[in-house]
Order: structure tokens, then sequence, then C-alpha cells
């Protein structure tokens, strides 16, 4: 194993087997990203999607890395750092919708800032990238962000909801849930974030040269990977969801991660496997 990548491992407390993972996808992701990148003659855009808890972030994170070492100025960006903060979240709940006070479906997002971010990384000079809290649900202050020079050769946006498309309207009209079926009877919050979607959402991915998506094996892993984040998470900082409260949760991202599994894996550029412990199914012989 490359010293970089047992420091790595090391340093994002990840199993010894995510040495596979990065061989079956993170290593030739980046190889692809060079081709994109020569083949553009200019910065290349990937989206990369992935259910909550899929390893994306980490996926991300070591491709842009092993690009670095490689010479290459590249970037993992997430969607999760565009997050609005809790008052204007609140702005939209008093206005919209109560359930849109949660971070995650679209509608909670800055697009607009996504947009300029990924829009200056093309170019030349210095862009600040914003950074959100998820332990104090706000985004971080200006002075915490991080600054990458530009021209960025290779950004990776990546998030779970990245190139996601909006649902054919007739089939907003079920609730596929509790959390729909008691808090959203009329469909105005899965609406609401269906037509963003559509609308600012859509002007975002439109941004993607290429799009990879990170395919579970079903919404039913989701409670799992989730909880164990949120572990995690409460064991680096003390804060975090409980399991019941992770169980709710979940339940606002259903809806469109049940359609990305089922409508994205036939325009993805590369689609990857999933087995339930994460890890990419082999390729059989």
């Amino acid at each position: 194993m490359d010293p970089w990548l047992t420091d790595f491992i090391a340093e994002q407390q990840l199993p010894p087997r995510f040495e596979l993972t990065f061989e079956a996808i993170c290593r030739p992701l980046a190889e692809r990203a060079v081709d994109w990148r020569t083949d553009f003659g200019r910065t290349a855009y990937i989206g990369l999607c992935g259910v909550q808890g899929s390893g994306k972030s980490t996926v991300a994170a070591a491709t842009a890395r092993y690009l670095q070492r490689n010479g290459l100025n590249a970037i993992a960006v997430s969607l999760d750092d565009f997050y609005l903060g809790r008052e204007a979240r609140g702005w939209l709940a008093r206005q919209v919708h109560r359930l849109l006070q949660v971070r995650g479906p679209p509608g909670t997002h800055d697009v607009a800032l996504a947009c300029a971010v990924l829009d200056h990384l093309g170019g030349a000079g210095d862009t600040p990238i914003p950074a959100f809290d998820k332990a104090t649900d706000e985004r971080r202050p200006k002075g915490q962000w991080r600054s990458v020079e530009g021209p960025v050769d290779v950004v990776i946006l990546e998030g779970w909801c990245v190139g996601a498309r909006p649902e054919p309207t007739a089939r907003l009209r079920e609730p596929v849930n509790p959390l729909e079926r008691r808090e959203d009877p009329n469909g105005a919050w899965r609406g609401y974030a269906n037509r963003q979607l559509a609308d600012g959402y859509r002007a975002l991915f439109r941004r993607l040269d290429r799009l990879v998506l990170l395919q579970a094996p079903g919404f039913e892993v989701v409670r799992g990977w989730r909880a164990e984040q949120e572990a995690k998470l409460r064991a680096k900082t003390g804060a975090g969801m409980t399991e019941s409260e992770v169980g709710r949760f979940i339940q606002h991202y259903e809806r469109l991660t049940r359609w990305i599994l089922e409508e994205m894996p036939e325009r993805a550029d590369w689609v990857i496997p999933l087995m339930a412990d994460r890890s990419p199914v082999p390729l059989t012989p």
C-alpha cells in the first residue's frame, strides 16, 4: 500500500478494506478524470452521487488526494456544505412547509452559491469553499472556510442527490412513508422539492461534465449506514442522532433516493454497484 494511502486510512479512521475500494473505485475514477480533463482542455466537473452513508465523501476525498499527488490541481466539494442555515430554513418552513426546517431535501441548499463556487474554480484566482457544521446545523464562519487557487483541473462535486432529476408529477400523489402521510398529506413539501430540482438544481447539475453513481443495493441499507455515521459523529463531537432519530430523519430522503436508484443508472456515465458493506460488487470474469 502507498504510504500516503496508509496515512489517509488512518486519518479518516477507515477499515483496512478501504484499500480494495481505492483500487476498485478511486484509482479508476482518477484515471478517468485525467482523461476527461485532457479531452475538455479545461476544468473537468464530475458529479458523484450516492445514498447517505455510501462512502461518497471518502471516495471523493481519496480520489482528489491521489490526483493531487500526481500533479493535478484537484478538489472534492460536498453539496452538504451549501446547506442553508437554520434561519433561512426557518423562513422556508414558515412560508412554504414546516418540513423544510430539516436540511437535506432539494430546496434546503444555496444552489446559487454552489453555482458561483463551481464557476469560479474554473478560473484563475482564489476560491473560498463554504463549510457546513452538521453538529451545530449551521454554516461555519468564513474565517474557517478553506481556499483553493485556480484554475482547478478536476472538481468532484459529491452529494446524495447530485445529478438527480425531478420525478414525474403523477408519482408525487401517493406518500412513500409515514412521514409523508402524516406531515405532508397534500404533497406541498414533496412538490416544492421536486420543483426545485427542475429549477435551480438543474442549473447546478448542468455544470457537471460527467456523473458517477455509487449504487446502493437498495434503500433498505440507508438506515444502517446513516446510523454508523451518526455513531462516529457522537464519538467525535458528542453530538449526533439516536437510532430512532435516524429512522425519522431518513424518511425525508426516501422518496428521492428511491427515484435516483430507479432512474439514474440508465444515464450515469459510470455506475458502481455496492454491496451491503459498501464495498464494490466484484467484477465477474
